[in-house]
């Protein structure tokens, strides 16, 4: 069982050139209360089921267990999901420092339009090279936790 330590951003200009990997990945919630959100995926071709705990005052922090299970068992447990289905497509592009990767989801569906980055740390004050495509830093901000845009999608913000 480990501790998750991740910095958020939206994504402003174009990263696909840099990505190494694009998996999709369809995802939902068999409970998205902030603390504790039980989530199942596909995830290109392996299924996973993953709790995490609620985030720490700066939002960058948080338990997270995870384990891989078969897709056949996930699409079973997807039929028991909160209403909502989050789908996007990970890709993966290394930071200039060499330490790092980013994890760039584009979301689909309801949240169209909707791309955000990711870089997981060692530790809070873990430094990294912040890519130009970069914006601004949502960390902590719950609105783009995957848990609330299944409840409350980009679309609906506008």
């Amino acid at each position: 069982m480990g501790q998750e330590i991740e910095k958020k951003f939206l994504v402003k200009g174009d990263f696909k050139n840099e990505a190494f990997k694009a998996t999709r990945i369809t995802q939902g919630y068999l409970s998205s209360v902030p603390e504790r959100t039980v989530r199942v995926r596909v995830k290109g071709d392996k299924g996973f089921i993953t709790v995490k705990g609620i985030g720490n005052t700066s939002g960058a922090s948080r338990f997270e267990w995870e384990k891989e299970i078969p897709v056949d068992e996930v699409k079973s447990l997807l039929e028991l999901a909160e209403p909502g289905v989050i789908d996007k497509t990970r890709y993966l592009v290394k930071n200039t420092d060499g330490k790092h990767t980013w994890e760039v989801d584009e979301f689909y569906g309801d949240n169209e339009g909707l791309t955000v980055a990711e870089v997981e740390l060692t530790d809070e004050n873990d430094t990294f090279d912040k890519p130009a495509w970069l914006g601004e830093e949502v960390t902590g901000d719950a609105k783009y936790y995957n848990s609330m845009l299944m409840k409350n999608p980009y679309k609906n913000w506008k």
